[in-house]
């Protein structure tokens, strides 16, 4: 299938089926939904690379021979196959470039690879591209100091061999000359305010929100040139847009609260809404069960919800994890060490989204994210849905535990009080933000009560 035109289209009939396809960083997987909302079929395949529509068309193949006889279904795609964004940092001082790149990596989809504080200089500039960053967060100095180190380092970015683009987030009175030099050799930018206006002062949010910007075009995936053209006129949304409508479709349909946590293999996402209002989303680019496994530990050391003997005992394990993303688990112990790694991305990236639920009111950031309605109520949760491949697992005990974990933390369980608990084992929670996206929402409210909701 490969080259051929996919089946169906967004623009096929609404009496047709369709299938909802999720191109992950990993694993690509595919559902056959009926009109009526009835699931017809699944697969799933790895998601491959060089040419992403191997493993799209393999899917395809996999899920639609269930529907031989029937009308040829609609394809309705999201994608994540970017998965976290690498970022590098340049700045002038080491303290404050990895602090400032920590705090506006977080919740953006991003994770810092490298960073550097002073002038580039050749050598530092091959170390940069080693570490393969997806973008640059390049910042320097207070507004008013001395921009000589930021516009030296603006040049250099701008003469080397890179195609990353670059959040330019530096001492405004240089930003214009730094833009200048770094767009007269086509570099990709998008500038904004000073990320450490003062001394002592870091102002993450609007350096934050422009990451986000490039993070939304990088987790797309699908630049492979054979691949691009159609991958583009398939894929219409990213996997995390998806999960949004599908969380809103949830607050409309249970008239509560809906807190999801969708665990993946290079990111974990947090959406909240209330029925009416617009889902706010968070995307942790270092937390994942896979390629990002390593920061799911340093982060749950950190936030010291595992104790250093656990950790010890769990790092070899993450080791395999981050060195093989494709692996699925072979054994009971393996499925249990899947399943503790994603309850502890899961409370770290809920911790993480409900910390910052009501924002700080002098982030510039905060203003139009309050203007647009975005979720900023720190109350009480009346539903939890757990959602990512590592929760298709079915064991009831298993998840039993990983519910478990969540319920009894100690940050997040006055919120969590009064929430059921769900886990999206049948896959149902993307297909149906695409379904409703696509103007099938009596299939995707059907889809979620009884995949989902079941008799709740």
């Amino acid at each position: 299938m490969t080259g051929a035109a996919a089946p169906g289209g967004p623009g096929a009939p609404r009496g047709t089926g369709a299938v909802c396809l999720d191109v992950g960083s990993t694993w690509t997987k595919a559902v056959l939904v009926h009109p009526d909302g009835g699931l017809a079929g699944f697969a799933e395949h790895r998601t491959t690379t060089g040419d992403v529509l191997e493993g799209v068309d393999a899917a395809l193949r996999g899920v639609t021979a269930a529907a031989a006889r029937e009308p040829e279904p609609a394809v309705l795609a999201c994608s994540s196959a970017g998965g976290g964004l690498r970022l590098a940092v340049v700045g002038t001082e080491k303290l404050i470039s990895v602090e400032a790149g920590h705090r506006v990596a977080r919740s953006a989809g991003s994770h810092v690879v490298h960073v550097h504080a002073g002038p580039l200089e050749p050598a530092d500039v091959r170390v940069l591209r080693g570490h393969r960053p997806g973008a640059v967060l390049l910042v320097g100095g207070a507004d008013g100091d001395d921009p000589s180190v930021l516009l030296h380092n603006a040049g250099k970015l701008a003469r080397a061999r890179v195609r990353f683009p670059i959040v330019l987030a530096g001492n405004a009175e240089a930003r214009d000359d730094a833009l200048a030099l770094l767009r007269a050799t086509g570099r990709t930018v998008v500038a904004c305010a000073n990320v450490a206006p003062a001394p002592g002062e870091l102002v993450p949010g609007p350096a934050r929100a422009a990451l986000a910007e490039v993070f939304a075009q990088h987790v797309l995936g699908g630049r492979a040139p054979a691949a691009a053209p159609r991958f583009r006129r398939m894929v219409r949304f990213m996997t995390p847009d998806a999960v949004c409508r599908g969380t809103a479709e949830l607050a409309r349909i249970c008239g509560t609260r809906v807190l999801v946590v969708d665990v993946g293999c290079a990111t974990t996402d947090v959406h909240s809404a209330r029925p009416g209002r617009r889902v706010r989303r968070t995307v942790e680019g270092d937390l994942g069960v896979r390629a990002a496994a390593e920061g799911v530990l340093l982060e749950a050391q950190t936030e010291e919800i595992v104790d250093p003997v656990e950790a010890d005992l769990l790092s070899a394990t993450v080791r395999g994890m981050t060195a093989e993303i494709g692996s699925v688990p072979r054994d009971p112990g393996s499925a249990a060490e899947d399943r503790r790694i994603a309850a502890l991305a899961a409370v770290v990236a809920a911790r993480r989204h409900l910390r910052d639920a009501d924002p700080d009111p002098e982030d510039p950031a905060a203003g139009p994210a309050r203007a647009a309605g975005a979720e900023a109520d720190p109350g009480p949760v009346g539903l939890v849905v757990l959602s990512g491949g590592v929760f298709r697992q079915r064991d009831a005990a298993g998840l039993g535990a990983v519910v478990g974990t969540l319920q009894q933390d100690p940050v997040l369980a006055p919120l969590l009080a009064s929430a059921s608990v769900l886990v999206d084992a049948d896959f149902a929670l993307a297909p149906a933000g695409l379904l409703a996206a696509h103007g099938r929402c009596h299939a995707a409210e059907a889809l979620l009560r009884d995949h989902l909701l079941g008799s709740r």
